[in-house]
């Protein structure tokens, strides 16, 4: 099949490209950068320069790439701050508003039989128990300091399940890590754990989704081949809270154990939305995506991803083992 990945050369793209290349299919990499033409090249994909943000630039690279799947996986996250989350996610929920509306309308315009979007686990609303399935209420409410963020991916979701001509599956995607992503070696929330920077606040009883990036990339490559359309969450095969894991992956780094605040100080150090992330997020459960995908993570927990992750920092640092 003739594929086109928007976000081409992010995180997810540099794993998601060669895979789907491997798998026999042509694929057209989008980008806005005249620079990394030779980079998806080298991944095995037609380059397609296109701001996403600009609908005649995309009109014309998706008219000119001809795909029968476009893949959405563009996102522009800047450095993280969870006291300003609406900020820091502010170029992605760009994208995943005006740049979705402009790949539906292209995608749409050249008779696209198959659409895949990015979506994320941490909507689910924060009421009942700890891991949600794709049929639990999904951002009707979220916390301040986020709704900007949950209602663009609300926008995401709405908008490919509400195309009827064409087939829409969304993502819902744990939080990533490994390669190129903050969670990776010498990432910036590794780094934090590292030093101390990233504490335990109150009972530390939010839940956390996980997947590595590769696991993700795999699932979008079945994605992009098999399933019904709809909702998919995309997860690992276990769901913990912050109390649980944010202790075994400072142990793994080598670093000394994460300090624990009161919600109260926690409010100050990470605002609101950092609070509720640490102390209320539900998790998901990834059983539908393995029986209708047919897909399952090679990492099926945290645990075994971070002691890999540990293993990669230290040798990209040169750090002994």
């Amino acid at each position: 099949m003739r594929i086109l990945v928007a976000g081409a050369t992010g995180a997810m793209g540099r794993q998601l490209v060669p895979r789907l290349v491997r798998a026999g299919h042509e694929v057209h990499g989008m980008t806005r950068s005249e620079s990394k033409q030779v980079f998806l090249r080298g991944l095995g994909a037609v380059p397609v320069v296109a701001d996403a943000l600009d609908p005649d630039q995309v009109a014309r690279a998706v008219a000119a790439s001809r795909p029968e799947v476009v893949v959405h996986q563009l996102t522009a996250i800047g450095p993280m701050d969870l006291r300003h989350f609406d900020r820091a996610f502010a170029g992605t929920n760009r994208l995943r508003t005006e740049g979705t509306d402009h790949l539906l309308s292209a995608a749409r315009a050249v008779g696209v039989r198959r659409f895949v979007a990015q979506s994320f686990f941490a909507g689910y609303d924060r009421v009942g128990g700890p891991v949600k399935t794709e049929d639990d209420p999904f951002g009707t409410e979220p916390p301040s300091g986020m709704q900007e963020t949950v209602g663009a991916i609300r926008h995401v979701e709405d908008s490919v399940l509400a195309a009827s001509w064409t087939q829409g599956l969304v993502l819902r995607y744990g939080g990533f890590y490994g390669p190129h992503t903050s969670l990776g070696p010498r990432g910036e929330q590794t780094e934090a754990v590292r030093r101390r920077r990233f504490p335990v606040v109150g009972d530390g009883a939010g839940v956390w989704s996980f997947v590595h990036i590769a696991d993700a990339a795999e699932a979008t490559v079945a994605a992009v081949e098999r399933g019904a359309p709809g909702v998919y969450n995309v997860v690992d095969d276990e769901p913990a809270n912050v109390a649980t894991w944010l202790p075994v992956l400072a142990e793994s780094l080598g670093a000394r154990p994460p300090m624990r605040v009161p919600r109260l100080v926690g409010r100050l150090l990470a605002g609101e939305t950092g609070t509720v992330m640490m102390t209320e997020l539900r998790g998901a459960s990834n059983a539908k995506a393995k029986r209708e995908l047919g897909w399952a993570p090679g990492h099926a927990s945290w645990r075994e991803g971070f002691r890999q992750l540990a293993v990669e920092d230290r040798a990209e640092s040169g750090t002994p083992a």
